[in-house]
């Protein structure tokens, strides 16, 4: 790593010169600086706005999943049928599907290695569960915290083979060429009071983003609150989007952000709505005749935890239930553990076959839910009572919110996306479609970042040249950036934009969430366009402190506008389809089955891609067909030859 400095307008600009860069301290930042080092690329650095934010250490659910190919006796599998699966999911493409199937044992072996304690039997076998969207059982967990202990592994992977971690850096901007990308621009949270207001320039022709998913879009959300993301970066840079419509949705606790799938339903809950007076009722008995019925769709909710449109008279009949209730009704919605829910008190045997035999089966056949749970899964007791709530004292308060991004920036399957040199790893790319199993964000995580780390390896050089091409192109791009930054500060009211973009939020969760009103879309695209085009004139800072946050605002407006041009043009082209329903403008709010209009799918729309692209004009999107699955050659001469040639470019030191 060489540092110098760049003169810009007078100042003297810190110019940080790299190979690689890797943006994000995730499960996805971390592996690929870790396998970049493995593979000889050792000028290189990692770059955070904060080493312990970020979706990875930060969230998790009852038993956070990692979803990977089958290790155990009993679940015949394959890289060709985890391939086919994940491609099963719509709008995937099927490179990537086979690139992360293939990649699967080798990144769950390393994570074993490094000492998370995944679970296997007296005979060493890693056995599985089954999640959501899951044809055989290949997922496994370590617990609520699942991806934390995966993150603090990596973490010190990485610290062990000292690879510098530049914290207190907020990424703005990408430099791009027409030859691909040339490097970044970042604030140093530690320089904003000082001249410059902590703008740095950083030389690398290799990037890999992994900032996480787009977490600022929503106001019902289970990220955490330390999440921000920035793809509204990549994309302003002309990277393309895919699948940008497409989303998880589920019920989350409010008071302390956290999913709530798996056990925590599985158990039976009861489900109690109260309004502004205190009032309390069982709310599901209005929907549903028979409270077994009820029950046993709040159980399936345990692994069919996304809301989908194609289960809304089944299991996730219930996230519209809880919608309603909360959104259209003003009440509040909690899961009560402390009592049984209504019709229980006579036994278990109407209950469903599956869900009494799963009960029984995990020796949970009695009680109330918090004793069930605290048979079949205390961690998950012992994780809120951490956030100072008692569920043995206490219902849970929930919601239906935004929990992981399907979609994000468009990659190859060497998760490169459409600029050269601009790797996107972990849940910024935008490699799944319709439907994912459950837990397949960690695998795609780690099997990405292997993958962007080792084409890098594989195909470039590693160089810290600084050409007069990259200093012009930096002093103009750095230049504008100060203009930008210092047209923020001045006196004004602080909080007046933060304030829309908290309605803008809300907006988003109203009407481009999980239920999603054309008109309401096209309406709030109008105001977020109207945002951004007057964000220097409404952002009023009165600190340079508050600069990062401002960037990551827009950055945000950027997302949520290339994110419903993506919604609008699915609604009209496909109608309701994965976890977008959307609804008609004649809803029937006296139907107590099902107390909403909504438009059907439209047939021959599967296996489609959107792709969302920035113009002059602002984001166009379109579906386009998927790449199909490959038949690679298995000829064993001939992939070994092709393989040597490859890793000659990493093991025989020709960089």
């Amino acid at each position: 790593m060489v540092n110098t400095t760049l003169h810009v307008d007078g100042i003297d600009l810190p110019l940080i010169v790299l190979d690689t860069v890797v943006i994000g301290t995730g499960c996805a930042g971390f592996n690929a600086a870790d396998w970049l080092y493995t593979f000889g690329r050792t000028d290189i650095a990692i770059l955070t706005e904060g080493v312990n934010r970020g979706t990875s250490r930060n969230t998790g659910s009852d038993k956070q999943t990692y979803y990977k190919l089958s290790l155990a006796s009993d679940g015949l599998d394959s890289v060709a049928a985890m391939a086919s699966d994940l491609f099963a999911g719509g709008g995937v493409n099927g490179d990537i599907a086979l690139a992360e199937a293939a990649g699967s044992v080798r990144s769950f072996m390393k994570l074993c290695n490094l000492g998370v304690p995944f679970p296997v039997n007296e005979y060493g076998e890693y056995i599985g569960y089954k999640t959501d969207h899951d044809p055989r059982q290949r997922a496994t967990s370590v617990g609520p915290l699942t991806s934390k202990i995966m993150t603090e592994c990596l973490e010190q992977a990485v610290r062990d083979k000292d690879i510098p971690i530049l914290d207190g850096m907020t990424v703005i901007r990408l430099l791009v060429s027409d030859d691909g990308v040339e490097g970044l621009l970042c604030l140093n949270h530690e320089g904003l009071e000082r001249p410059g207001m902590g703008l740095t320039v950083v030389r690398a022709r290799q990037v890999v983003l992994a900032t996480g998913g787009p977490a600022g879009c929503y106001l019902n959300s289970v990220y955490p609150e330390s999440q921000t993301g920035m793809s509204g970066m990549a994309l302003e840079a002309g990277a393309e989007g895919a699948n940008l419509q497409e989303w998880q949705y589920g019920l989350a606790s409010l008071q302390f952000r956290w999913n709530v799938s798996g056990t925590y339903q599985q158990v039976l809950p009861r489900y109690i709505s109260v309004d502004a007076d205190g009032n309390e009722r069982e709310f599901l008995l209005d929907y549903f005749l028979d409270p077994f019925e009820a029950m046993d769709m709040v159980f399936l909710k345990g692994y069919q935890w996304p809301f989908d449109t194609a289960k809304i008279s089944g299991s996730s009949r219930i996230d519209i239930l809880v919608h309603r209730e909360t959104a259209v009704l003003g009440r509040q919605v909690f899961m009560d553990f402390r009592r049984n829910p209504s019709g229980l008190e006579k036994g278990f045997d109407k209950l469903g076959d599956e869900t009494r035999q799963y009960l029984e089966r995990s020796g949970a056949l009695l009680g109330t839910p918090i004793e069930r749970l605290e048979i079949m899964n205390r961690p998950a007791i012992d994780l809120y009572r951490a956030h100072d709530i008692d569920l043995y004292t206490q219902p849970l308060e929930i919601g239906v919110c935004a929990q992981h991004h399907n979609g994000g920036i468009a990659v190859d399957s060497h998760w490169q996306s459409t600029i050269r040199g601009l790797y996107i790893a972990g849940e910024a790319a935008g490699t799944f479609g319709v439907y994912r199993p459950g837990g397949s964000a960690l695998n795609s995580a780690q099997v990405g970042s292997l993958r962007a780390a080792e084409h890098i390896a594989c195909t470039t050089r590693s160089e810290t040249d600084v050409p007069d091409s990259f200093m012009h192109l930096a002093t103009r791009e750095a230049a504008e950036a100060t203009k930008l930054l210092e047209g923020l500060i001045r006196p004004g009211n602080a909080s007046t934009l933060e304030e829309e973009c908290r309605k803008v939020r809300a907006s988003m969760s109203r009407s481009a969430g999980h239920l999603r009103d054309p008109e309401g879309m096209e309406e709030l695209e109008r105001r977020i366009a109207a945002l951004l085009s007057t964000f220097t004139d409404r952002v009023m800072i009165d600190t340079p402190k508050k600069l990062p946050s401002a960037i990551q605002l827009r950055d945000t407006l950027v997302t949520q506008l290339a994110v419903l041009s993506a919604m609008r043009t699915a609604a009209q082209m496909v109608g309701s389809r994965g976890a977008g329903l959307v609804i008609t403008a004649d809803r029937d709010d006296e139907n107590t089955d099902l107390p909403i209009s909504y438009q059907p799918v439209k047939p021959n729309s599967e296996n489609r891609q959107m792709v969302t692209q920035r113009t002059k004009d602002g984001f166009v999107s379109a579906f386009k067909p998927v790449r199909p699955l490959p038949q690679p050659d298995g000829w064993f001469e001939t992939v070994w030859n092709d393989y040597r040639r490859r890793m000659a470019q990493i093991f025989e030191g020709d960089r």
